[in-house]
């Protein structure tokens, strides 16, 4: 995700109260149930405690979506094929804002409830534990964006002529049911019905699409495994771009024509950008890849969605290659905390430096040594990136910036051959799993062959400006 812009208050819609996980936890145990037996209302993370949910682990969704762009009204099912990691007699889904009609486990009807962001389903037979069931949601209603910690808007975003649809890191429960924290990870379905003229991009490879009736079907399939918050429904009047590239990936642009001319001289490098990434990270993690850039002057960022990025605006040649390199780090191998959030915009950040640098640009280290100069009351050191302490962060200067200074200083430490050593064997040896940093800072010791616990502890985790080694 390239940084968000600060909106302006009239377009802030209401804050998600997070709360604390003491409190989430007594929402879990509150009820008639036996202790034991209720999946979570989150999964646990300080930063959103609320996000995901506990008890059942989601292997494919499967969602059926119908946008009219004039009323700006969804119909939607939504069906979760998912295994059960504990005895379950009621579970809960993520999901926001829309009206709930239908909810069956199996082929029986399911109890439901609504509690804030929580759809809290009692299906009529408990689940054993390891037990696979599919839960389908029927629902409907004007889906709109949260307002995230740091004010940029998240989620389902209304535009002119659609809807940019971006969930990082709690939007995916504006527009779908899910278990909405990156450590559940799923294959998806998409099956979206729009007016004619307009074209709806997802995820993954597009399978076919058919036009009646005045309306348009769009089938797309991502058959890795993905997180909910990489998952979008775009949807706009778009010319569309499509071909393979010479390593078999297909390629498959949409572009609004306002911003096409911008963005043409761009997306032309994008086969380039990721042949290069690719000698860097490992092979392309995907079958598919792509840009999706809409006119949203409002949305104030772009976002990796997974083997497709979407973008605010034409993107410049670095706001490429860092959501280019989003597709390894952070999409294919994925944080299992928000704390953890350098371990994606860090690790891009540094590739952009690392573009510039094999590109006849500046060299990462002018690029480190220009931000080191900035001084001590810099917002730069306003707090470490391993733990930004707060959602409200989790997008800031020091994520980004210093999270690349930590991998310059490694580089430094390690050299530059086990520093790209290190970097491919992260990529691909998680490959669509996740990633922590404590296995990071494991990988890059065993790698090198060096004790660097002081180097990670002062450039991740100490308070302030550093001192240099």
């Amino acid at each position: 995700m390239t940084p968000p812009r600060r909106l302006p208050a009239r377009r802030r819609t209401a804050v998600l109260a997070t709360v604390p996980v003491a409190v989430a936890a007594l929402l879990g145990a509150a009820g008639p149930t036996a202790p034991g037996t209720t999946g979570a209302p989150g999964a646990g993370d300080p930063y959103f405690p609320l996000s995901g949910n506990g008890g059942y682990d989601v292997r494919h969704y499967d969602l059926t979506l119908r946008y009219d762009t004039s009323a700006r009204r969804l119909d939607a099912t939504a069906v979760l094929t998912a295994r059960a990691t504990q005895r379950l007699t009621r579970f809960d889904l993520d999901l926001t804002g829309l009206k709930v009609t239908a909810v069956t486990v199996g082929r029986t009807k399911a109890a439901f409830r609504r509690d804030g962001q929580e759809l809290v389903v009692t299906p009529r037979h408990a689940l054993r534990a390891g037990q696979e069931f599919r839960v389908t949601v029927a629902y409907h209603g004007t889906p709109k964006p949260v307002t995230d910690p740091d004010g940029s808007a998240d989620g389902w975003i209304p535009t002119d002529d659609g809807a940019f649809v971006a969930g990082e890191p709690q939007g995916a429960m504006t527009w779908f049911p899910a278990n909405a924290h990156p450590k559940d990870k799923a294959s998806y379905d998409f099956t979206i019905t729009v007016p004619e003229g307009r074209t709806a991009v997802a995820n993954g490879v597009l399978l076919g699409q058919r036009t009646a009736g005045g309306r348009t079907t769009f089938r797309w399939r991502e058959t890795q495994p993905m997180a909910a918050y990489l998952a979008t429904a775009t949807i706009g009047r778009f010319q569309v771009e499509r071909y393979t590239t010479r390593d078999g990936v297909q390629v498959y642009n949409a572009v609004d024509a306002r911003e096409a001319r911008a963005a043409a001289p761009v997306l032309k490098k994008l086969p380039s950008v990721l042949e290069w990434e690719s000698k860097l990270f490992g092979p392309y993690p995907f079958r598919a890849a792509g840009a999706i850039v809409d006119h949203a002057p409002d949305v104030g960022y772009a976002l990796e969605t997974q083997t497709r990025p979407v973008y605010d605006s034409a993107p410049d040649l670095g706001t490429l290659v860092h959501e280019s390199a989003h597709q390894w780090f952070g999409d294919s191998v994925t944080l299992t905390a928000w704390k953890d959030i350098w371990l994606n915009e860090g690790f891009a950040t540094y590739a952009e430096w690392l573009y510039d640098e094999q590109h006849g640009g500046p060299s990462a280290q002018h690029a480190f040594d220009s931000l080191y100069a900035r001084p001590a009351s810099d917002g730069l050191w306003a707090y470490p990136p391993g733990d930004p302490g707060s959602g409200e962060n989790i997008f800031g200067t020091p994520v980004y910036a210093r999270g690349a200074m930590a991998l310059h200083e490694l580089r430094r430490a390690v050299g530059d051959r086990d520093f790209f050593r290190i970097l491919r064997a992260w990529a691909t040896g998680h490959r669509g799993g996740h990633g922590t940093t404590a296995q990071f800072v494991a990988l890059a010791e065993k790698t090198s062959g060096k004790r660097l616990d002081g180097l990670f502890r002062t450039w991740l985790h100490t308070p302030g400006k550093p001192n240099r080694s």
